[in-house]
């Protein structure tokens, strides 16, 4: 079905590790050259490798983060056809009485900054093809909320939303689509980190398909939006991926 997939160059963030690792292997098994890049790294970073995927050990949130990033993708995959903006995260659950500036820059930097700057400059190397795909990982928070202690990430995640429906329009007449991918409570690391079993449980038994996600839900969708076969009179769009945890 994504044969169009074969050979394209794929910039994966946040790439080794649940959803952005399950997304890196489906774009490997698709034939596509696969550059994932990883900050903390963790025991699956081996099975990415293992799978002929290119990894870059790299902090996005650096000043020159993303432009080392496009730059290595240039170098070691030839271009750049798909970027997948997927290294994010809730960082921690502070109250909003307890909110401070560092804490907030630090959300801030990890989820929109080096997104940002990641999207404009993967937009200037596709322009020259006129051709491309940038797919961003917002989140069921940008809708619904996140429950207590994630306001700041939630925002974050509105931003990545609203940003990527502007930039779609932007850059359509350059022939690259940017669509968003939005996950609803996926049992990755995020939330063994963020959220304890009982509150897992009830979010599960709310969930229509009574189960949580699991990072492999959402690769079908991304490779969706990346082929332009598949996807091709697609821009602008967020697909929710949740179990019927929400229902536009």
């Amino acid at each position: 079905m994504f044969d169009d997939l074969k050979g394209k160059a794929v910039v994966v963030t946040g790439g080794v590790t649940g959803i952005g690792g399950a997304a890196s292997l489906a774009f490997a098994e698709a034939g596509a050259k696969v550059l994932a890049q990883y900050h903390g790294g963790g025991p699956e970073l081996a099975a990415i490798e293992a799978a002929g995927i290119s990894t870059l050990k790299l902090d996005l949130t650096e000043t020159d983060g993303p432009k080392r990033l496009i730059d290595e993708a240039v170098k070691r995959l030839g271009g750049l056809d798909v970027l997948v903006n997927n290294a994010g995260g809730l960082v921690g659950r502070i109250p909003l009485a307890e909110l401070t500036d560092d804490f907030i820059d630090t959300v801030f930097d990890l989820n929109v900054r080096q997104l940002v700057h990641c999207c404009r400059l993967g937009a200037e190397v596709m322009k020259a093809k006129k051709e491309g795909a940038i797919i961003n990982v917002t989140s069921i928070a940008a809708r619904n909320g996140s429950s207590p202690g994630g306001s700041v990430y939630a925002g974050t995640k509105g931003f990545v939303t609203s940003f990527s429906k502007s930039i779609a329009r932007e850059l359509v007449g350059h022939g690259i689509r940017v669509n968003c991918v939005s996950p609803g409570t996926i049992h990755t690391a995020f939330h063994v980190r963020f959220s304890d079993e009982a509150k897992l449980e009830a979010t599960r038994r709310a969930i229509p398909m009574q189960r949580l996600g699991a990072a492999e839900d959402c690769t079908g969708t991304f490779l969706y939006l990346a082929s332009g076969r598949a996807s091709g009179y697609l821009t602008g769009q967020v697909i929710e991926v949740n179990g019927g945890q929400l229902m536009a």
